[in-house]
C-alpha cells in the first residue's frame, strides 16, 4: 500500500473481536470508533465504566464495555476472566491505555506508576487473554509505544521501581521501552506457532489528554507550539490500525508516523532504538514481568519447536 494509508484502508472487520485498552478517550477512542466503523465487535477496556459508555454511544456498531484498571492487578485479572466468559474469541488484542509523565506514584500493588500501568498491567493482561488468541488465524497483539523510549530510556533493574531516585521522562522511556521488548520478545515466542502476531506502534506527537502531566514549566510552550508540532488524535491512531488491520504487517514490525522524525504523518514501517532490540534483555524483562506479575503464558504460546527461539529475528530483520 501507499504511504498514505488512512482509515479507508482498513479491510472489512465483521466477524472479528477486538479488545482495545484506554479506548474511552484520545487515540484509543479513535481506534476503537475505527474498528467498530468497519463492522469489529469492539470491546472498549476502561478504567472508567460511565465515559467508557458514553464513548461507546458515540460510536457506530457493536461495541461494549468492560471495566478494566491496569493499576491493580487484581483488575487486570477481574476483566481478563469476564472477557473470557463473555468472548469466544479475540483477534486484535490492542495494548492501548497509558499515563505519561505522571508525579511519583505506585500503583495499587506497588509499582512506579509508569512501569506498572504502560508495562505490566498489559504484559498481564495480554497473558491471561492469549489462549483467546491462539487459535484464531490473523489475531494480532498490537501494543502502543512512543518515541519517548529514545529519551533517557533504559530497562533499570537495579531499581526498575524508581525507589532510590525518580524522573518523569526517563520513567516515562523506561515504560515505553518495555512495551517495544515485551512487543518483540513476544513475537519470537510466538512465531513457532504460526497463528497470532504481536506488533507495535506509535502516534507521534498527538494532541491528547496523555500529555496533562508535563511539567509546568513545558506546558505553556507546548501551548504555543501544539498547532505545529501535534496532529489530531484521529491521524495519531492511524499507525495503531495499520499495525492492527493492514494484511502487509508481519509480526515483529513497528509502525508510526511517516513524516520528519516521525512527528506527524500517514503510519509507515519504522525502527525503534538499537537498546530495544537486544535480546538478552527482553528475555530478562520478560522473566522479571512474569515474577512481578504471577502471570506466565499459555505454554503452547512460548514453548515451539525446540530451538526455534535462538533462530528467530525481529524488528530490523523484520519477520
Amino acid at each position: 500500500m501507499g504511504e498514505k494509508w488512512t482509515t479507508a484502508n482498513i479491510p472489512d472487520q465483521r466477524g472479528r473481536v477486538a479488545v482495545v485498552t484506554g479506548a474511552n478517550t484520545g487515540l484509543g477512542y479513535e481506534t476503537a470508533k475505527a474498528l467498530a466503523r468497519r463492522g469489529a465487535s469492539v470491546v472498549l477496556a476502561v478504567r472508567d465504566v460511565e465515559k467508557g459508555e458514553r464513548a461507546a454511544a458515540r460510536m457506530t456498531g457493536d461495541v461494549s464495555v468492560q471495566e478494566l484498571d491496569l493499576t491493580s492487578l487484581d483488575s487486570v485479572r477481574t476483566a481478563a476472566a469476564a472477557l473470557r466468559s463473555r468472548l469466544g474469541r479475540i483477534d486484535l488484542l490492542i495494548n492501548n491505555a497509558g499515563v505519561m509523565y505522571t508525579p511519583k506514584r505506585t500503583t495499587r500493588d506497588g509499582f512506579e506508576l509508569q512501569f506498572g500501568t504502560n508495562h505490566l498491567g498489559h504484559f498481564a493482561l495480554t497473558g491471561l487473554l492469549l489462549d483467546l488468541m491462539l487459535p484464531v488465524p490473523g489475531s494480532r497483539v498490537v501494543t502502543v509505544s512512543s518515541t519517548g523510549h529514545r529519551i533517557r530510556a533504559a530497562i533499570h533493574f537495579d531499581d526498575l521501581q524508581w525507589e532510590r531516585s525518580y524522573g518523569r521522562a526517563a520513567a516515562y522511556g523506561q515504560s515505553k521501552l518495555a512495551n517495544l521488548m515485551f512487543t518483540y520478545e513476544l513475537q519470537r515466542r510466538l512465531a513457532a506457532h504460526g497463528t497470532t502476531v504481536a506488533v507495535a506502534a506509535h502516534p507521534g506527537m498527538s494532541s491528547t489528554e496523555l500529555a496533562r502531566n508535563t511539567p509546568a514549566a513545558l506546558r505553556l510552550p507546548l501551548t504555543w507550539l501544539a498547532p505545529l508540532i501535534t496532529q489530531t488524535p484521529a491521524m495519531g491512531a492511524l499507525p495503531t490500525l495499520r499495525a492492527a488491520a493492514d494484511p502487509a504487517v508481519l509480526g515483529g514490525q513497528y509502525y508510526g508516523p511517516g513524516g520528519r522524525n516521525e512527528i506527524m504523518g500517514h503510519p509507515r514501517l519504522v525502527t525503534s532504538s538499537p537498546a530495544s532490540y537486544e535480546v538478552t534483555v527482553q528475555q530478562r524483562l520478560w522473566a522479571v514481568s512474569e515474577d512481578l506479575t504471577g502471570v506466565t503464558f499459555p505454554p503452547r504460546a512460548v514453548r515451539g519447536v525446540p530451538g526455534v527461539l535462538s533462530r528467530i529475528t525481529v524488528g530490523r530483520a523484520r519477520l
